[in-house]
C-alpha cells in the first residue's frame, strides 16, 4: 500500500474555529504567549504502542477544526501504514509529547512529495491535544523534531497553515519559517472555503 495522497495542513497548537461548535481553536494575542510557556513533559520518538493516542490527537482536529483538511477520522490502519513510512533515523520521523503517561501531542516529518528530486524537502505538522494547548508542547515538541534532523540531507522544510491561524503563523516565525505561497480558498470544509498559506524553513545552506 502507499501513503494517502491527503493534503494535511498543519495543526501547530491552535487551530481557529468555525463557530462555537468548533471552540478547540479559539486563539488570541494572550493564548499565543501562553503558548511559549514550559509544561513537565517528555518527548520522545513514538512507537507502536503511541499511535492509538497519538490518531486520537489527530481526530480531535479533524472532527473540530479547518487545521486539516480531512473531513472524516483516520483509522488506526492507516495511522499504522502511515507509521512504517517513518523511522528513527532519516528524514522522516515521529516524537511525541508524554504527561503523566499519555501522549498529549506529536510532531512529525513525512515526505513532501513522491518524486524522487523532491526527497530533500520535508513536510511537517504539530498537533497538540485539546487540554494542553497554550502550554508549550508544540514548541517542545518542534524542537526536538528539528534537533533529530540535524545532519540528515534535508534541504527544506515546508508547512501548510490553513487560515486564519495567527497562532501557528507566530510559532513558524518563531522558528525560522518564512512565508513563500498564498492560495485562496484551497480547501472547502465546514461549510465554507479556506485559504492556505505555505511557510518554508532552509535547514542546509546548500
Amino acid at each position: 500500500m502507499t501513503i494517502r495522497s491527503t493534503f494535511v495542513i498543519v495543526a501547530i497548537l491552535f487551530a481557529p474555529s468555525a463557530g462555537a461548535r468548533h471552540r478547540l481553536a479559539r486563539v488570541d494575542t494572550e493564548s499565543v504567549s501562553r503558548a511559549f510557556r514550559p509544561v513537565d513533559v517528555v518527548v520522545r520518538p513514538a512507537t507502536q504502542d503511541d499511535l492509538g493516542a497519538l490518531n486520537d490527537v489527530y481526530n480531535e482536529y479533524v472532527v473540530q477544526s479547518h487545521a486539516t483538511f480531512d473531513l472524516e477520522p483516520t483509522s488506526l490502519e492507516w495511522r499504522q501504514e502511515w507509521f512504517g513510512h517513518h523511522g528513527r533515523r532519516g528524514r522522516y520521523r515521529v516524537m511525541v509529547a508524554v504527561a503523566d503517561g499519555r501522549v498529549i501531542g506529536y510532531a512529525s516529518s513525512s515526505r513532501f512529495r513522491p518524486k524522487p528530486a523532491y526527497e530533500t524537502s520535508i513536510e511537517v505538522s504539530v498537533y497538540v491535544a485539546g487540554e494542553a494547548v497554550g502550554r508549550g508542547v508544540g514548541t517542545r515538541l518542534y524542537r526536538s523534531l528539528f534537533a533529530a534532523l540535524l545532519g540528515e540531507d534535508i534541504h527544506r522544510a515546508y508547512a501548510g497553515i490553513a487560515l486564519p491561524n495567527p497562532a501557528s503563523v507566530a510559532l513558524h516565525e518563531w522558528f525560522g519559517f518564512k512565508k513563500v505561497a498564498h492560495f485562496t480558498e484551497q480547501g472547502r470544509k465546514f461549510g465554507r472555503y479556506w485559504d492556505v498559506a505555505w511557510y518554508e524553513k532552509a535547514l542546509s545552506p546548500a
